[in-house]
């Protein structure tokens, strides 16, 4: 989490899954997790009122500005599966730790795969300005495993169940299919990630002997800074283990 550098990053992520899952690390948690995880020197992070227009949609600066963000999405989602691992594992179990090590696996492949086609776009990540906010859900949460579980991956990567449909529609109408790809592969891991979250958010609500979905409302409703607002992917929230009745009363 503490890595700067992008491309390091990416590659110690991959390297601490490919390690967990194949025994080569203990199951001890006696290093305290950072509350900010590092970052390197670009992009600059503003806060959302400050962030530049993307620019007309189809453009050449809308379609890095659309990449851009995406990639920064991705690298922050790296930190947040790391995080939950490590800052949580101890008091979950090994299948907890591994289930969000593999995440964070694919998250860094995430953003390797949309970095590399920034560069198809002859741009890079770092290049423009990024949301500082997306780690605050993070910070906000770090006390407690339940309304960690209940706002990234329940809320947060369930938003991304939402939008990317639209986004792929958008970016194979203006002829580029190998960003598609990129999307849809995105696309079926996030479906997993948040089922993932999902799984474990009902175990804790299990042990704990709480209706899950009256814990999940609650801690939404408590952490969760903005509002859920369709449309929603209701297929793929589906897959992913969220049932239309859960997210429809609170939206």
């Amino acid at each position: 989490m503490l890595e700067c550098d992008p491309h390091k990053k990416v590659m110690a992520a991959r390297r601490v899954a490919r390690d967990w899952r194949l025994g080569r690390l203990a199951y001890d948690f006696d290093v305290m997790m950072p509350d900010q995880p590092g970052r390197p020197e670009a992009p600059e992070l503003l806060p959302p009122n400050r962030m530049p227009k993307r620019g007309k949609a189809g453009s050449e600066r809308g379609r890095i500005a659309l990449w851009h963000a995406l990639a920064h999405i991705e690298f922050v989602a790296i930190d947040l599966a790391l995080d939950m691992a490590g800052r949580f594992g101890a008091g979950m179990n090994a299948a907890f730790v591994g289930d969000f090590l593999s995440v964070a696996a694919d998250e860094a492949m995430h953003f390797a795969l949309l970095d590399r086609h920034l560069r198809t776009l002859g741009s890079h990540y770092g290049a423009l300005p990024a949301h500082a906010g997306l780690w605050t859900a993070a910070h906000d949460t770090r006390h407690d495993v339940a309304a960690r579980l209940a706002v990234v991956p329940m809320v947060l990567e369930a938003r991304g169940l939402d939008v990317t449909p639209t986004t792929l529609e958008r970016v194979r109408a203006a002829g580029d299919e190998s960003g598609a790809l990129i999307l849809e592969r995105i696309l079926d891991d996030e479906i997993r990630h948040v089922r993932i979250g999902a799984t474990h958010f009902a175990d804790v609500a299990k042990r704990l002997d709480v209706v899950t979905e009256t814990l999940w409302k609650t801690l939404v409703s408590r952490y969760f800074r903005g509002t859920l607002k369709p449309p929603f992917n209701d297929s793929a929230r589906l897959a992913a283990g969220l049932s239309r009745e859960l997210y429809a009363g609170v939206a």
